[in-house]
Protein backbone atom coordinates (compact mmCIF):
# COMPACT_ATOMS: atom_id res chain seq x y z
CA UNK A 1 0.00 0.00 0.00
CA UNK A 2 2.44 1.95 0.74
CA UNK A 3 4.31 1.82 -2.89
CA UNK A 4 0.89 3.13 -4.62
CA UNK A 5 0.11 5.79 -2.09
CA UNK A 6 3.90 7.25 -2.66
CA UNK A 7 2.98 7.48 -6.51
CA UNK A 8 0.29 8.72 -5.64
CA UNK A 9 1.73 11.86 -3.40
CA UNK A 10 5.01 12.28 -5.36
CA UNK A 11 2.64 12.15 -8.71
CA UNK A 12 0.35 14.50 -7.63
CA UNK A 13 2.96 17.30 -6.04
CA UNK A 14 5.74 16.33 -8.24
CA UNK A 15 2.88 17.44 -11.03
CA UNK A 16 1.52 20.12 -9.34
CA UNK A 17 4.89 21.80 -9.04
CA UNK A 18 4.93 21.37 -12.68
CA UNK A 19 1.68 23.25 -13.67
CA UNK A 20 1.43 26.20 -11.21
CA UNK A 21 5.30 27.31 -11.40
CA UNK A 22 5.29 29.90 -13.59
CA UNK A 23 7.38 29.45 -16.75
CA UNK A 24 6.87 29.97 -20.47
CA UNK A 25 4.84 27.15 -21.77
CA UNK A 26 6.40 26.41 -25.37
CA UNK A 27 4.03 27.60 -28.18
CA UNK A 28 3.34 25.43 -31.66
CA UNK A 29 4.29 26.54 -34.74
CA UNK A 30 1.79 28.69 -36.48
CA UNK A 31 -0.67 28.00 -33.99
CA UNK A 32 -1.73 30.72 -30.58
CA UNK A 33 -2.76 27.56 -28.64
CA UNK A 34 -0.22 26.88 -25.56
CA UNK A 35 0.81 23.55 -25.12
CA UNK A 36 2.12 21.94 -21.91
CA UNK A 37 5.13 20.03 -22.03
CA UNK A 38 3.87 16.41 -21.27
CA UNK A 39 7.09 15.16 -20.78
CA UNK A 40 8.08 17.37 -18.44
CA UNK A 41 5.35 16.55 -16.08
CA UNK A 42 6.12 13.48 -16.44
CA UNK A 43 9.24 13.63 -15.43
CA UNK A 44 8.49 15.73 -12.21
CA UNK A 45 5.79 13.49 -11.11
CA UNK A 46 8.51 10.64 -11.16
CA UNK A 47 10.80 12.22 -9.61
CA UNK A 48 8.36 13.52 -6.79
CA UNK A 49 7.41 9.60 -6.52
CA UNK A 50 10.89 9.19 -6.10
CA UNK A 51 11.63 11.55 -3.18
CA UNK A 52 8.57 10.71 -1.47
CA UNK A 53 9.94 6.53 -1.74
CA UNK A 54 13.68 8.11 -0.58
CA UNK A 55 12.16 9.86 2.14
CA UNK A 56 10.43 7.41 3.89
CA UNK A 57 12.60 4.84 3.62
CA UNK A 58 15.74 6.99 4.90
CA UNK A 59 13.82 8.06 7.39
CA UNK A 60 12.75 5.06 8.45
CA UNK A 61 16.09 3.78 8.24
CA UNK A 62 17.39 6.27 10.46
CA UNK A 63 14.33 5.15 13.32
CA UNK A 64 12.85 8.83 13.05
CA UNK A 65 9.67 7.48 12.47
CA UNK A 66 7.90 4.00 11.55
CA UNK A 67 5.98 2.84 8.48
CA UNK A 68 2.23 4.51 8.93
CA UNK A 69 2.96 7.29 11.02
CA UNK A 70 2.12 10.61 10.02
CA UNK A 71 5.40 12.45 10.24
CA UNK A 72 6.55 9.61 7.42
CA UNK A 73 3.47 11.53 5.38
CA UNK A 74 4.45 14.60 6.04
CA UNK A 75 8.15 13.71 4.86
CA UNK A 76 6.91 12.31 1.54
CA UNK A 77 5.45 15.47 0.87
CA UNK A 78 7.55 17.79 1.90
CA UNK A 79 10.29 15.95 -0.18
CA UNK A 80 8.19 15.15 -3.09
CA UNK A 81 7.31 19.31 -3.81
CA UNK A 82 10.50 20.27 -3.05
CA UNK A 83 12.48 18.00 -5.26
CA UNK A 84 9.31 18.54 -7.53
CA UNK A 85 9.79 22.54 -7.47
CA UNK A 86 13.98 22.07 -7.56
CA UNK A 87 13.57 20.08 -10.81
CA UNK A 88 10.95 22.51 -12.33
CA UNK A 89 12.94 25.64 -11.30
CA UNK A 90 16.18 24.47 -13.30
CA UNK A 91 14.18 22.69 -16.51
CA UNK A 92 11.66 25.96 -16.76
Amino acid sequence: MGFLAFLLIGGISGAAAWIFYPGSPKKRPNSAIRTPNLRGLLVAAFFGFIAATLASYVGQSLNLFQAGQMVEWASAILASCAIGCIYTALVK
